[in-house]
């Protein structure tokens, strides 16, 4: 039996990194895959390549859904859609809203959750992949997808909600690890990460994507305005895809979710289908 699989992601390029393996996978295996960005990322970090320069041209939102479009051929997705919201920004102050767009972290909840509703209604779909309730590592417009992914899930009732996160002592243990090679920026916050993504109790699945690591590094590079820098500066996407493959397989041939629905103490489940009608 087939299902249908809705992603969705803050900013083009997040779904590369979380979830990427697992809609590979799922495409591969027959099952439609559609992925969702509440915002066009027009506020993400990119050198002058992209942006136009230091007085910008304003295209960067454009160019980063063109390259969500690239990455989600890599994957099999089917159907691509951006609910129209505006980047937040990581961090500072949020900016004005562009004319006709609102910032996401502003958006009405129900109103959001709304639009997304009627995709996974159009859709009738049986996987929800959101974010953890911290938003991975805390970005605002995460939290708000964490927010409007399970109020969407609600208004549609789309059976299982699976949030895309990663083991907190994983992630920490393998910071600590590239701290002895790799010489972190001074504001890097090292402890921030002991409160982000999710314990590992906190884990119901585990899926295996090292058979899908070539397409996720794909997915990767089609993000070639986030994997970009001035120079001297460096980007956790271009850091990644330096990584030499079959190393590059190991580190990213997993990928993590919890289902808030699952009783605790149940096994690990390996399939996000696993048991669905």
């Amino acid at each position: 039996m087939t299902h249908t699989l809705v992603a969705f992601h803050a900013h083009p390029d997040d779904e590369a990194l979380l979830t990427s393996g697992t809609m590979a996978r799922a495409a591969a295996e027959g099952h439609r895959v559609v992925v969702v960005v509440a915002t066009d990322g027009d506020l993400g970090l990119a050198s002058d390549e992209f942006t136009g320069g230091s007085t910008g041209d304003g295209r960067l939102g454009e160019r980063r859904l063109a390259e969500l479009h690239e990455s989600a051929r890599a994957l099999g997705v089917s159907r691509v859609e951006w609910l129209g919201y505006a980047d937040s920004g990581m961090v500072g102050e949020v900016g004005a809203d562009p004319e006709g767009r609102v910032r996401f972290v502003r958006a009405d909840v129900e109103e959001a959750a709304e639009r997304l509703a009627r995709i996974l209604r159009e859709e009738d779909a049986d996987v929800l992949l959101s974010y953890d309730r911290n938003g991975g590592y805390g970005h605002r417009d995460h939290i708000r997808v964490h927010q409007v992914g399970a109020r969407a899930a609600a208004l549609a009732g789309t059976p299982r909600v699976l949030q895309a996160t990663v083991p907190r002592d994983t992630m920490t243990r393998a910071i600590d690890l590239a701290a002895k090679v790799y010489r972190f920026p001074p504001d890097f916050d090292r402890d921030g990460f002991n409160r982000a993504f999710s314990a590992r109790e906190e884990i119901t699945h585990r899926i295996n994507v090292r058979r899908y690591a070539a397409a996720k590094r794909a997915s990767m590079r089609a993000h070639a305005s986030q994997a970009s820098a001035e120079a001297g500066a460096d980007r956790t996407l271009a850091a990644f895809l330096r990584i030499p493959r079959p190393l590059y397989d190991l580190v990213f041939g997993r990928e993590w979710f919890v289902d808030p629905a699952r009783p605790k103490g149940s096994r690990i489940a390996t399939d996000i289908f696993e048991d669905l009608p």
